[in-house]
Formats: C-alpha cells, sequence, structure tokens
C-alpha cells in the first residue's frame, strides 16, 4: 500500500507561533526558505523527512505527534455529517474536507455540533408527541454524545491522570500479597477509608459494586464481584477524593453544556483513573511488547479481565512511549457498541449500527475463542481484527448475565508485533474481507449484507431485474 503524504501544516505554524518566532526566523532554524516554509504552513507541500528532523531537533517535537489520526478521526466525522440527505448535491469532494480538517479543526468541530443538533430537532420532529415534553432537553447534545467526544478527541489519553496513576501504583506494598487488599491498606493508610466486601445492602444479586459512606468512610464493594473489579473499584475511589481538584480542572476546561455532562465525564475520568493504577502503563506497555499482545497472558499477569486488557491496550498513546494503535469496541448481541474508542483510521459510525460484515458479531457464536479476521475498509486501509464474547454476572441463577463481545484491532502493518498474525498470510489479497463504517455511508455496490442504501447516492430501482439487493445506486 503506497505511504501516504504527510501535510501538518497547521501543527507547524502552532509551534512556530509558541516560540514567537517570524516565517523567516522559523525557516532559518529548520534550514529550509521562506516560501518552503509557507506553501509548508498552508498546506500547499508535504513535509518531507529531511524537515520533520529538523523540527524534532530544534524545537524537540516528538514526530509520532505529528501523526493524522485525529484528523483521520475529525474526517471520517465529517464525511458521514455530509452524507445526510440535508446535504444532497452538495457534498464538498474529499479534497475540500481535508482542507477544512488540516487548516481549520474548530471549523470543524462548531459544523459537527451544529449538525448533531439539526439531527436531534428533526428526530423530535418526527416524534411529536413524545417530544412536546422534551424539546427543551434535546435540542443539545446528550450528556453521554458530549462526554464520548470529548474522550474521543482525545485519544482517551488523559496524560495527568495517567501518571498520576502510575505514582499511585508505585505506593503500594509490593510483594505476593493480594492487590485488592493492598489497594485497600493503602485508601485506609491515605484517606482513612475501611474498605468491607459485601454487607446487606451490597448483597450478591444486589447489582451494586461500589458504595461509599463519607460520614463514617466505610466503602462496601460487592462481594460476588472478581478481584479485578473490586480493585478497580478502590481505585475508582481513590481518585475521586485524591484527584478531585485535576478532575475538576480537566472538567472545567472542556466546557461542557450541561451539569449532566460534567457529572458523567467525572465517572469518566475517575475510571480512566481506576484503569490506568490497575494496568500501570508503564509495566503494562513493556508487558504487552513482550508478550505480543497475547490478551489471555496479559489478564494473567495483571489478574484483570478481558475487557480492562482490551482498553487499556487502545490507550497506550503516551507522548514518546506509544504502543501500537488499537481500535476497541464493546457490542451488544443488538449490534448496539456500548463502548468505542480507536486510535486507528477507523472510525465507528456514530448513527444505527457497525457493518455487519464485521469479525465482532461472529464471536457471538464461539463464546469463549478469539476470533480473527483481516479486513480491509473502503479507503484501502487494512487490518487485523480480534473478537471475543464475554459474559458478566451478577447473582445466582435467576439473576441476570450481561453478553458483550469485545473487538480489539489495528492496522496490519502492526501485525508482527501481534501474536494472532503468526499464521496468518497477510500478503494475500483474498485473505482481506471488505469491512465497511455503516451501510448509511459505505458505498460498496457488490455488498450482499447491505441493508440500507448510501445516503448520497441516487437509487437505482429496476422492475425487470431482481438480484440480490434489491436496488443498485449511481
Amino acid at each position: 500500500m503506497r505511504a501516504q503524504k504527510l501535510f501538518v501544516g497547521r501543527k507547524i505554524r502552532e509551534t512556530r507561533q509558541a516560540h514567537d518566532l517570524t516565517q523567516a526566523a522559523f525557516a532559518a532554524r529548520l534550514g529550509i526558505s521562506t516560501s518552503y516554509l509557507n506553501q509548508l504552513e498552508n498546506n500547499q507541500r508535504h513535509i518531507t523527512a529531511s524537515v520533520l528532523m529538523a523540527l524534532a531537533a530544534e524545537f524537540s517535537i516528538d514526530i509520532a505527534s505529528l501523526s493524522q489520526n485525529d484528523d483521520n478521526r475529525i474526517l471520517a466525522d465529517l464525511a458521514e455529517a455530509f452524507a445526510d440527505p440535508l446535504f444532497a448535491g452538495q457534498q464538498p469532494s474529499g479534497q475540500d474536507l481535508k482542507l477544512i480538517v488540516q487548516n481549520a479543526p474548530s471549523v470543524a468541530h462548531a459544523f459537527l455540533t451544529m449538525h448533531q443538533a439539526l439531527r436531534r430537532t428533526g428526530e423530535q420532529l418526527a416524534e411529536l408527541d413524545d417530544t412536546l415534553e422534551r424539546a427543551g432537553a434535546l435540542s443539545e447534545p446528550t450528556p453521554y454524545d458530549e462526554v464520548r467526544d470529548f474522550f474521543h478527541y482525545r485519544d482517551n489519553y488523559i496524560h495527568d491522570l495517567d501518571v498520576a496513576a502510575e505514582h499511585f501504583t508505585r505506593q503500594m506494598p509490593q510483594g505476593p500479597r493480594n492487590r485488592v487488599r493492598m489497594m485497600a491498606d493503602t485508601i485506609e493508610r491515605k484517606h482513612r477509608v475501611r474498605v468491607v466486601i459485601g454487607d446487606s445492602d451490597t448483597g450478591p444479586g444486589s447489582g451494586i459494586l461500589r458504595h461509599f459512606d463519607p460520614a463514617s468512610r466505610v466503602l462496601t464493594l460487592e462481594s460476588r464481584a472478581g478481584a479485578s473489579t473490586n480493585a478497580f473499584q478502590i481505585a475508582h475511589q481513590v481518585a475521586l477524593i485524591e484527584h478531585k481538584s485535576d478532575i475538576d480542572t480537566i472538567i472545567a476546561r472542556a466546557g461542557f453544556h450541561s451539569e449532566d455532562a460534567a457529572a458523567i465525564c467525572r465517572i469518566g475520568l475517575a475510571n480512566y483513573f481506576a484503569g490506568a493504577a490497575v494496568l500501570p502503563y508503564g509495566a503494562f506497555a513493556e508487558a504487552a511488547r513482550e508478550m505480543r499482545h497475547d490478551l489471555d497472558l496479559l489478564s494473567d499477569r495483571f489478574g484483570a479481565s478481558l475487557g480492562q486488557i482490551c482498553h487499556r491496550l487502545s490507550t497506550l498513546q503516551r507522548p514518546g512511549e506509544k504502543g501500537v494503535p488499537f481500535f476497541f469496541a464493546r457490542v451488544d448481541q443488538a449490534g448496539n457498541i456500548t463502548k468505542r474508542h480507536s486510535a486507528t483510521k477507523l472510525q465507528f459510525a456514530r448513527f444505527g449500527s457497525a457493518c455487519p460484515l464485521w469479525n465482532v458479531y461472529r464471536a457471538f457464536e464461539t463464546p469463549g475463542r478469539i476470533i480473527r479476521q483481516l479486513a480491509e475498509t473502503p479507503d484501502g486501509v487494512r487490518y487485523i481484527c480480534l473478537a471475543r464474547a464475554v459474559e458478566k454476572r451478577s447473582g445466582g441463577f435467576r439473576d441476570p448475565i450481561q453478553h458483550h463481545a469485545l473487538a480489539l484491532g489495528c492496522d496490519v502493518r502492526h501485525a508482527p508485533e501481534l501474536v494472532y498474525a503468526d499464521d496468518l498470510d497477510l500478503k494475500r489479497e483474498a485473505a482481506y474481507e471488505p469491512i465497511g463504517i455503516s451501510c448509511r455511508i459505505c458505498e460498496r455496490k457488490n455488498c450482499h449484507q447491505r441493508a440500507v442504501p448510501p445516503l448520497k447516492r441516487k437509487l437505482v430501482v429496476r422492475s425487470d431485474q431482481r438480484e440480490l439487493i434489491p436496488y443498485s445506486f449511481e
């Protein structure tokens, strides 16, 4: 696959302005002409290896930080938004969208916010009886959407909390002791919080995993929850107590539209700290490389659930210490994506279900096994995709069981770093299954699993001919 040219004009301009340099002075530091720098800043020329090295040497820029993951993420969201029938016949070209994302990302974000508001307004009108009572509340993005986008555009990596969680782990007593007990001892020593496993309010089947009483300073955990879950919940409480000011600062800077979004984000940030404490960055990243990302071995090494392992792998984006960029998703049996993140170019659909050709759905057919898939998206990027069905019990025989499938994957370029790719024929063209993001924005004409036609293509319906799919499109 041909290497993509890198256009980073906005980031070069930001670096120059941060050092308060004119174009002439900045160009001199890089050893290039002022006119060439001007072309770079306006994305009229792609950056070369020699200029990249000069940026790293002169201004200590992490070259990996100049990747276009953020741009790809916004570009995918814009393409889906412009697929709306509202823009029929007025869709900008792919090159125009790239120019907007590269040169005016704030405009792109504002457009996406406006489009989401328009969609919600349309949904309100379509369900008029229901929205007469709720119209005011739904005119803004939902709190969960706001928080999801907050993490989405930060690569799901919160540096200050990640580093703090790693420091917290180092402070714990070391040795062959039970990790839940060590965390319990640490929170009691530092914050006078006593940990109790199970009581009348949080007994089996109660559904309450964690309850903190600030008056008695007692943290009660579910007695049937696994050790990894209880360790996670203790670390979550540590974040709420020990790092309250840090979390408040992050939320204030985010500028959420509602108190509900801020409250949801507070939980998300505490969860982030907890995940980073259970799986500290340095030790986990090193083990992931050593074990070649074997999920079961990592789960055994750290005493963590498979979901915790997969989610943590997708957050290893610390500047200067980045791991393999993974996408991660959790899908229920109805096809709803209940958790998602991508540090890759692959982005998940904001509306509707994911592509039915994705291997994540097959995982439910073979519980307990990791399903592998080599896949190619319409933009020509190829991925190695892993999926496994998991279940979470909450009590006895009559209590409900949660069923999900976990999906994890990365660009096939990183396949040599995954144990799961060892016996796959990565060079065989036919080995790659065509998948998309969702039917509404996928333009593949020969897909046998297409559920709905693409929004930005005119339908062609023939009464004198019936094919597998009852319509075609221009």
